[in-house]
């Protein structure tokens, strides 16, 4: 079979149009060189902004001075953190029960309350909506002083049940937001061929509804506890005596002039977040490959 001149097919193909798929396809092969414009340049200066005092501060985690003149490296403020930072480790451990629980009932919370507000048609049901952003745009000295005021009203003691309320009220709009936009993006026909098989609101709920937006569920947590551990404003107004926290146990320690022990605890906590996020990343990837 004749298939033509090798030279007419080559003109033929040029004045053929090629399709938007195709331009694409010849666009990805054309290797370009490297281009430093305002985008590019605006993303490492803000990389550099973020990253930069971490490495200080691990930098510093080494030195055998206390203060900011570099004298060599040398463990003994690690060895401090272990042996001789009882108070420290106290006032991480409370830092994480309060994290975990408040992260955990918001997280509970506000997922139900996504589903809800999703799915279910009420009254004042908008109202509901926006209302529950605001403690996301509220200064926290807002937050902080509103709860102190409530809590007084109340007659409830500040201690560590003030502070685990605080923390689920506020760090509750930062779950219904997650969950809302991972519940945007669900196939509702799942819902309905679900029903068609026989599940029932509950069993819907369980086996079809969560398993399918537990990413948003699990990064809604993740964002809670780190909300929850960092926070200082609000857990310094409601805290009472024996619920110091992590933030509030080193700004007393600051008025005292920075420990290096404090750079320590950074470095190790710096590395057990890395080494969990990049297991729950991989562990997301598994669990959304098998579902």
């Amino acid at each position: 079979m004749n298939f033509g001149n090798p030279m007419q097919i080559l003109l033929l193909n040029k004045k053929k149009k090629l399709s938007e798929a195709n331009k694409h396809a010849r666009r990805s092969w054309i290797k370009k060189a490297p281009h430093i414009g305002f985008s590019n340049s605006v993303l490492a200066l803000a990389l550099l902004f973020l990253f930069i005092p971490l490495f200080v501060i691990v930098f510093f985690s080494f030195n055998k001075s206390k203060d900011t003149n570099f004298t060599g490296l040398s463990f003994i403020w690690y060895e401090q953190l272990i042996l001789n930072s009882g108070d420290l480790w106290a006032a991480l451990l409370k830092s994480l029960i309060i994290a975990l629980t408040s992260g955990l009932v918001s997280t509970i919370l506000g997922t139900l309350a996504s589903i809800g507000i999703t799915w279910y048609k009420f009254f004042g049901k908008s109202y509901i909506r926006t209302v529950s952003f605001l403690p996301m745009v509220l200064p926290e000295v807002i937050m902080g002083v509103s709860m102190l005021i409530f809590f007084s009203g109340i007659k409830l003691s500040l201690g560590m049940l003030s502070i685990f309320i605080a923390h689920t009220t506020f760090c509750l709009p930062f779950v219904f937001l997650m969950v809302s936009a991972r519940i945007d993006e669900f196939d509702y026909s799942i819902i309905e061929a679900s029903h068609d098989l026989g599940a029932n609101e509950r069993e819907t709920l369980t086996k079809v509804i969560i398993p399918a937006i537990i990413p948003g569920i699990l990064s809604g947590f993740m964002m809670s506890v780190t909300m929850s551990l960092e926070d200082y404003v609000i857990t310094s107004l409601v805290s009472g005596p024996g619920s110091t926290t992590l933030p509030i146990y080193i700004y007393g320690m600051i008025r005292f002039g920075v420990s290096p022990v404090i750079n320590a605890l950074s470095f190790v906590l710096i590395l057990f977040i890395c080494l969990l996020t990049f297991s729950l990343r991989k562990g997301l990837k598994s669990f959304a490959s098998a579902h």
